[in-house]
């Protein structure tokens, strides 16, 4: 093993400069384990085109396709390889999950590629049409600080930031040695451009790129359905997230997926958003107050924070059936286990009384920083840290 050495979590706050590749393999084979009644794969697999494949709701979302529904397709993502330090998690995850695929006869293949480039979509496409001659379904979850609009050349770059007023939260810090803490933080708003800019990298226009796309190529197969990851999330977070920037490019989001509806008429097919609940991701760490929040809502639920595999094999269930559980704006709703009554009556109740002392009393701190690790690989059980592991492996063969 020309590479193998002990790997380490070292970094500043939830970011991590290396991550663990036995440890990403393990996440995803728990995360298969925990799909516990795989499906019986249809006469005729289900093509999929999912667009960030590599981590958070996308992979969740590949997984729960793979175990239940035997899909083939493409799953695209960009992630960087191994060099002075180890291969970004995505990376060693999406070859643990291209395994999976193979041990269960799917032909499922990944992409590295820039998602927003029109070159991506091109050469995903001739893959789809060589290989399938078509696609079923297509699920877009990608969560990106920058887009460079290929046909501009122009980079937007996403902020996250409130709108019209400053906002003040709190702020959840660990530090090296684990220990949790709060910080009271102001974040300004953001100004005109800056949610512009947000919008065009994080809102609906490459979406409908990639329907477009797929509309020319004549590979749209009857029925065809796409789904696009949104979060409306608790009033508590509404300033920075629902009523901020990022808010404003998931309204942009939905009104996409009405115009692609109509432009899908022709296939019988549909677009829809599919409103997920919290979940610990890397987008989430990087959201002021969001990881107070998840914390708290954690201690209200326990165990009854559904993870976000059982969310996708629920979205499956919804995106597979002629009749999905859609709220009055058309969007599939995965999120009312969150949103219910007495559960934010609890959460709200929790962050208004929380101090610095009652931190660890209120939030369940241990769940949160160990799931905030283990989206580096890191914490995940049944793995020995101390057991040199080979870091440069070579990106799942695309052919």
């Amino acid at each position: 093993m020309k590479s193998a050495r002990v790997v380490s979590p070292t970094g500043h706050g939830y970011l991590l400069l290396e991550s663990h590749p036995a440890g990403c393999f393990r996440g995803v084979a728990r995360m298969w384990d925990e799909v516990s009644a795989p499906g019986r794969p249809p006469a005729r697999r289900p093509t999929a085109l999912v667009i960030g494949a590599s981590g958070g709701y996308g992979l969740a979302i590949t997984v729960a396709g793979l175990a239940r529904h035997g899909i083939d397709g493409v799953g695209v993502s960009v992630e960087r390889p191994a060099g002075r330090r180890t291969a970004s998690p995505g990376w060693y995850r999406t070859i643990a999950t291209e395994a999976i695929a193979r041990e269960t006869g799917s032909d499922f293949s990944f992409r590295n590629a820039d998602a927003f480039a029109d070159t991506t979509k091109a050469e995903t496409l001739d893959l789809l049409a060589e290989r399938f001659g078509g696609v079923d379904y297509l699920i877009y979850s990608v969560a990106a600080p920058r887009r460079t609009d290929p046909r501009t050349g122009t980079t937007h770059r996403s902020v996250i930031k409130p709108l019209g007023t400053p906002y003040t939260t709190w702020s959840l810090e660990f530090s090296g040695d684990g220990a949790a803490s709060l910080r009271e933080a102001v974040h300004l708003p953001a100004t005109e451009a800056e949610t512009a800019a947000t919008v065009r990298v994080m809102g609906g226009e490459d979406w409908g790129r990639w329907i477009t796309a797929l509309a020319d190529r004549g590979l749209l197969r009857d029925g065809f359905r796409t789904v696009a990851l949104t979060y409306i999330g608790s009033p508590i977070t509404a300033p920075i997230y629902r009523a901020g920037t990022i808010g404003a490019a998931k309204r942009d989001l939905e009104s996409t997926a009405d115009a692609l509806t109509k432009q899908l008429a022709e296939v019988g097919g549909h677009a829809y958003t599919s409103v997920n609940g919290a979940a610990v991701s890397h987008a989430l760490t990087g959201t002021p107050g969001i990881p107070l929040y998840a914390s708290l809502l954690r201690a209200v639920l326990g165990d009854r924070f559904p993870s976000p595999v059982e969310q996708s094999v629920e979205l499956w269930e919804q995106l597979t059936t002629d009749r999905p559980d859609l709220d009055e704006s058309g969007r599939i709703r995965l999120d009312r286990w969150e949103l219910a009554d007495p559960v934010q009556a609890a959460v709200t109740e929790r962050w208004r009384t929380i101090t610095p002392e009652t931190l660890t009393e209120l939030a369940d701190i241990p769940w949160f920083r160990a799931q905030a690790r283990s989206l580096y690989g890191f914490d995940v059980p049944g793995v020995d840290y101390d057991v040199p592991v080979e870091t440069d492996l070579p990106w799942p063969n695309p052919s």
